[in-house]
């Protein structure tokens, strides 16, 4: 039977602490660095850094280029990340965190993926309040009435978008590139997307992206809640939610959010 102090009571090794401290420095240095850098970044001296670095790279997990003297990533973490990656379920791992955003929100959560014709459902949570909407899962979402299409629209480039507009609206219901843009642009703006009525009478919502290490393409997460439940107030508070849980589960994939924001 464990105790509340058990977790505190195991040793382990300081020097792989010590060593995963570096290849932690390089990770967030986002580029090769410097011996000095190095030794700045984790708080040592840099010849204590460099003999750690010659044990990093005898195991392959860091390299040094010959012409600049600079320290990266070796081959051995390369191939560790590919692997990473190629067994990451990232639907499953994005599912764990929508009861905590459910149960903290009280209203419906869903998650949807990029499919051939537009963003596909493959996720919901009820929440406390009842819906006017029989939800199937593998249902197509519409681009610009949902908010979870608006987040794609925002956010994938228009090779990709564009003609799943062009199949979703008739000519007369076409919007100008003007009005596009400026749907794009909000969303960047502010990390999220809102529509209200758009899909079904009576429901709003809520959608943020969540970009995994993987590839560019990336899954989107939505809180859907009663019309007449989305004040400004709840709808602000529902974002906050909304966005620190799309950051969490970034995080949990590997996924630099804070980049991600800096390039936005």
């Amino acid at each position: 039977m464990g105790t509340a102090n058990e977790p505190d009571a195991r040793q382990g090794i300081q020097s792989v602490e010590i060593a995963m401290t570096v290849l932690q420095a390089l990770e967030q240095g986002r580029g090769p660095m410097s011996l000095t850098q190095l030794g700045a970044a984790c708080g040592m001296a840099a010849s204590k850094v460099h003999r750690y670095l010659v044990s990093l790279g005898r195991a392959g997990l860091v390299s040094q280029s010959r012409s600049s003297g600079l320290y990266d990533f070796g081959p051995a973490v390369r191939r560790l990340g590919i692997e990473a990656l190629r067994r990451t379920d990232e639907v499953g791992i994005a599912g764990e965190f929508l009861p905590g955003l459910r149960d903290r929100t009280t209203h419906a959560v869903n998650l949807a993926v990029w499919g051939d014709n537009g963003p596909v459902l493959v996720r919901w949570d009820y929440g406390s309040y009842a819906l006017p909407i029989t939800v199937r899962i593998g249902a197509t979402l519409p681009m610009l009435a949902s908010s979870i299409g608006r987040v794609y629209l925002a956010h994938l480039p228009e090779t990709l978008t564009e003609p799943v507009l062009h199949g979703e609206l008739a000519e007369s219901e076409k919007l100008p590139a003007a009005e596009l843009a400026s749907i794009r642009a909000e969303v960047l703006k502010t990390g999220v997307a809102i529509t209200s009525g758009g899909v079904v009478p009576g429901i709003a919502s809520i959608a943020a992206p969540v970009f995994t290490a993987a590839g560019p393409l990336p899954m989107v997460v939505a809180v859907v809640m009663p019309a007449r439940q989305a004040t400004a107030a709840s709808v602000e508070e529902a974002s906050a939610a909304l966005l620190e849980t799309t950051r969490a589960i970034e995080d949990e994939m590997g996924h630099n959010s804070d980049a991600r924001a800096t390039e936005t």
